[in-house]
């Protein structure tokens, strides 16, 4: 299995992806998009758009020249199939690929060293190139700050709310369990009255 590199951008193409241009030469392109090639049929240079491959290393923003890179070079030589040879080659393809991707993190954190301290600088420049600025940032932050203090007390309003609704419902339950004691002592009195009545008349 292959995996080819697109003419135009230099991203991988896999097996059954992208599109194959033949010209009149005989010559292959492989893209691996139809963005690609119609920039391609369009001839668009790739080292003027910025999404490109071409373009990120001739702007220096991507690794060049380094030894790690010569291994992906294609060789047209043919070798006759060795298992002890084809295993070897695969253990060292992922370590040459740990190791291009271990260089490229330190050429990108080379190239980004720096940055804060100058966006830093810029942006004390701004501030004092436009002293309105800081004004505008005290009111936003002024704003904000009542925003909160008024979500808070509604908050705390809510909450008295309702505490108060809660003491109104116990304050019901205790009356109406009051009222529900009186009922069965004047049940109670009512049947000690019949009672009573029953017994004297049998008496008689």
């Amino acid at each position: 299995m292959r995996i080819y590199q697109c003419h135009f951008c230099s991203s991988p193409v896999y097996p059954l992806h992208g599109i194959t241009f033949v010209r009149n030469d005989a010559k292959e392109f492989r893209f691996c998009r139809s963005k690609c090639h119609k920039a391609f049929k369009q001839r668009r240079n790739p080292r003027k758009l910025r999404w490109t491959k071409a373009f990120r290393k001739a702007a220096g923003k991507e690794l060049v020249v380094d030894s790690t890179l010569t291994f992906a070079a294609r060789r047209n030589v043919p070798v006759r199939y060795n298992r002890d040879l084809v295993a070897t080659t695969l253990k060292g393809m992922s370590r040459i690929e740990e190791i291009r991707r271990r260089r490229e993190r330190a050429f990108y954190k080379n190239r980004m060293k720096g940055n804060k301290e100058r966006q830093l600088a810029a942006d004390r420049k701004l501030v004092e190139d436009n002293p309105e600025l800081l004004r505008l940032r005290d009111v936003e932050l002024k704003r904000k700050a009542e925003k909160q203090a008024a979500k808070e007390n509604a908050i705390e309003v809510e909450e008295e709310v309702e505490v108060e609704e809660e003491d109104e419902d116990e304050d019901l339950m205790s009356v109406d369990e009051d009222m529900e004691s009186e009922d069965e002592e004047e049940k109670e009195k009512v049947k000690q009255k019949v009672l009573l009545k029953n017994k004297k008349k049998s008496r008689r």
